[in-house]
C-alpha cells in the first residue's frame, strides 16, 4: 500500500503561496518544472503555514485551558524550552531556548502550557526581543502572578548564513515583571537557569 501523509492546510493560502514560490524559483534562475522542483513551491507553501501556525492561536486561552487554583508562592521554573522562530527581517530561521518562570499569586498552569505559549509565539515571524515580552505579556495577563521571567538564547541563520557571516554568536534577551525586577530574586532565577539540576 502507498504512504500518504494527511495534513491539514488552508487550501487557498497553499494555492495562493504555490504561484507565487513557483515564481519566486523561476526568477532566482532555476527552472520550477524539473522534476526536483515539481512539489517544491506546494511544500513551501505548507511550511509557511505550519512555521507561522502561531498566527491562528491564541497564548492566553491556552494556560486559561489548564488553570488551576493552588496556594504556592514559590518559584515555578520551566528551562530549556527548544524554540524554533523565524526572523522577519530575512525570513530565515532563529534556533534556541526559552527558560521562563513565574511565582503564583494563587493560580498555576500546566507545564506543557509555558511550552505551549513558547511555541504560539515563535511560530510567527518575529524579532527575539519582542518574542520574549509577548511569552511574558501572557502569563501575566492569564495567571496575574507575583512576578514573570523569560530569558531566550538564540542563534540566528540571518547572522550566519549571510550578511556578517559569524558562526558562534548567540543573542540573549530578557524580560522581567513583579518580583523578577528585584535583584534577589533575578539572580536566583539567572542562577537555577544556569545550573544542571537534571
Amino acid at each position: 500500500m502507498a504512504y500518504k501523509k494527511i495534513d491539514q492546510y488552508d487550501q487557498e493560502v497553499t494555492d495562493g503561496l504555490k504561484v507565487q514560490y513557483k515564481e519566486a524559483l523561476h526568477l532566482l534562475g532555476e527552472d520550477p518544472n524539473r522534476e526536483g522542483l515539481l512539489k517544491t513551491p506546494e511544500r513551501m507553501a505548507k511550511a509557511m503555514q505550519f512555521l507561522t501556525q502561531g498566527y491562528q492561536q491564541n497564548a492566553v486561552d491556552i494556560i486559561n485551558s489548564a488553570k488551576f487554583h493552588e496556594d504556592v508562592s514559590e518559584m515555578i521554573i520551566v528551562k530549556d524550552i527548544e524554540l524554533y522562530s523565524m526572523c522577519e527581517h530575512h525570513m530565515l530561521p532563529f534556533i534556541g531556548k526559552a527558560h521562563v518562570a513565574y511565582i503564583p499569586n494563587g493560580w498555576i498552569t500546566g507545564l506543557s502550557k509555558v511550552a505551549r505559549v513558547v511555541d504560539v509565539y515563535a511560530r510567527r515571524l518575529q524579532v527575539q526581543e519582542r518574542l520574549t515580552t509577548q511569552i511574558r505579556d501572557a502569563i501575566v495577563e492569564a495567571l496575574n502572578p507575583l512576578g514573570c521571567a523569560v530569558v531566550i538564547e538564540a542563534k540566528h541563520l540571518c547572522m550566519m548564513m549571510r550578511g556578517v557571516q559569524k558562526q558562534n554568536s548567540a543573542t540573549t534577551t530578557s524580560a522581567f515583571s513583579g518580583e523578577f525586577l528585584k535583584d534577589t530574586t533575578r539572580s536566583e532565577f539567572l542562577r537555577l537557569v544556569g545550573s544542571k539540576l537534571h
